[in-house]
């Protein structure tokens, strides 16, 4: 797989039109267009939809991925699919998709592929190691490409149930969350805890005593339906009064050990994705191991339609020149009539600001009052982590930002943390963040003279989420912040995603004002309309 339903994998097409990539058909479904070597769209179905239909083809996330490239079904020159992409058999698929797209080539990608493409092409390396790491992508749970220039050569693969994400998954379910829903809890967990049991959990995973995960199955009892289906052998062996931190935190330090170990001791430069990569822990411990980093920041499903979309561009039309990734601000975004007719639709009471400058000011105004604020701006990101256009926002000032947010407001546990958001050339001031944290993908220390003040936000002693914000790429919200450091001194504000209840990140200027009714929030800038309660 990975070869071009017109010819057994050559290159050297000339581009004749737009590129659509899919991935993810099967869960988490999304639809990205490269036009003019650029990425002019890219967008989750869910977010759209409001709900998720496996297994069919993402209509929603397509139109208004084309609406917002401005691109018409019929210029699309090739339709780039990453694998698995159907329930039932993969040929009526690929027939639906002929009949929706006649003209156009159909390149399929190999799912571990698309997840490698989308890091390693997004990455500007010209070499390195490259890792995808989910659960079971094609019954294989992990792929170890070598990237060079536009070629990605495969190295090793991992086949299920030896499986990392498996793995993860049910620790998750031990733990008493849902299992391939709630790891991003585990990971959070762990840094209030203490890796007491990773000797036991190197055990699970080195049945064979190589680097790559070997899983002894006499610690996993395929009849047991709950606690993850561990074994007696496993529970008896991590003992009744183990606290659930320390059983997080063992687990994360045993999976970031294997990955580690699969990437090699002289990887220098060196790319991940899959649902794993998501773990930011794990790339900020990636960080301080290997010389250059890159995470894919939709390194799920969704990113395989990236990853599809750049995988034909290098491989199929034989493009040498690297297509830039420069932000995850790829989704629709709303005109001020728009937004207009749908508050006064609702027969809401706003203010219109009518320039940035009184916009901001009364941004930093609310802020300042101690206003937990949404700010809908721009186009909505792709991927799972708000980055300043769907955000919620709280100054680090006010003392009750991190319990209004949490209790108040994302009713969720306490040890889940809010990211600090940062201009990007004053955040060594603050903070010792690396690359990954421009997209909220990793880590970083806080640096001790401001410990107090970011005490909240603190996970475990001195770690914290950080966003670092660049001017470049979001000037209304670097403006922001910038504009709060002047009003404050403090050019940092806390920020969390702009959903409510597990529901998926808003997208239109209604589901902003549904969510920010249905909420403890007490103001919402849409735009330059500002809604206060």
């Amino acid at each position: 797989w990975g070869a071009s339903a017109r010819c057994g994998g050559c290159a050297g097409y000339s581009v004749a039109g737009p590129i659509l990539g899919l991935g993810g058909l099967l869960g988490n479904a999304a639809c990205c267009i490269v036009r003019d070597g650029r990425i002019a769209a890219a967008i989750e179905q869910v977010k759209v939809a409001r709900h998720e239909r496996s297994g069919a083809f993402p209509q929603e996330a397509f139109q208004l991925s084309l609406a917002t490239a401005g691109v018409r079904a019929e210029e699309i020159a090739c339709v780039a699919v990453t694998r698995p992409f159907a329930r039932g058999a993969e040929s009526d698929a690929q027939l639906e998709l002929r009949a929706r797209f006649p003209q156009s080539d159909i390149v399929v990608v190999e799912h571990h592929h698309g997840h490698a493409a989308s890091a390693f092409y997004a990455s500007g390396f010209e070499s390195a190691a490259v890792l995808s790491v989910d659960r079971a992508g094609d019954f294989r749970s992990a792929v170890l490409f070598r990237g060079e220039g536009r070629r990605l050569t495969p190295v090793r693969e991992l086949y299920y149930p030896d499986s990392l994400g498996d793995l993860f998954n049910r620790v998750t379910e031990l733990l008493g969350f849902e299992p391939r829903a709630d790891e991003h809890k585990v990971q959070w967990l762990s840094t209030a805890g203490e890796a007491r049991y990773v000797e036991l959990f190197r055990r699970v995973l080195r049945r064979g005593g190589t680097g790559w995960p070997q899983i002894d199955r006499a610690f996993l009892d395929a009849e047991r339906h709950t606690q993850g289906g561990f074994s007696r052998h496993f529970l008896d062996a991590l003992g009744a009064d183990a606290a659930k931190a320390d059983i997080a935190a063992s687990a994360q330090a045993a999976v970031t050990e294997s990955i580690v170990e699969m990437f090699g001791g002289d990887a220098g430069a060196v790319c991940i994705a899959g649902g794993i990569a998501l773990n930011a822990r794990l790339i900020y411990e990636l960080e301080q191991r290997f010389a250059r980093v890159f995470v894919q920041p939709v390194a799920g499903n969704a990113g395989t339609a990236l990853g599809a979309a750049l995988y034909a561009w290098h491989n199929f039309y034989g493009e040498e020149k690297r297509i830039p990734f420069e932000t995850l601000c790829l989704g629709p975004e709303y005109a001020p009539e728009q937004i207009k007719r749908v508050v006064e639709n609702c027969k809401l009471r706003f203010r219109y600001l009518l320039t940035e400058g009184e916009l901001i000011a009364q941004a930093v105004r609310a802020l300042g009052e101690n206003k937990i604020v949404a700010w809908m701006q721009g186009r909505m990101e792709f991927g799972p982590r708000a980055l300043g256009n769907r955000s919620i926002l709280a100054s680090p000032l006010n003392p009750y930002s991190t319990e209004n947010l949490n209790v108040y407001i994302k009713h969720r546990e306490g040890f889940r943390k809010f990211a600090a958001s940062v201009p990007e050339e004053v955040a060594g001031e603050y903070f010792e963040a690396g690359e990954n944290a421009r997209f909220l993908a990793t880590l970083a220390r806080v640096r001790e003279a401001h410990r107090e003040t970011f005490a909240p936000a603190i996970l475990g002693r001195d770690l914290i989420r950080v966003h670092t914000v660049s001017q470049r790429e979001n000037p209304l919200y670097h403006a922001l912040l910038t504009a709060a450091g002047r009003e404050t001194g403090l050019p940092v504000l806390y920020n969390t995603s702009f959903n409510l209840f597990g529901d998926p990140l808003v997208c239109t200027p209604r589901d902003a004002v549904r969510s920010f009714y249905s909420s403890g929030i007490d103001a919402l800038f849409a735009g330059s309309f500002y809604l206060e309660k």
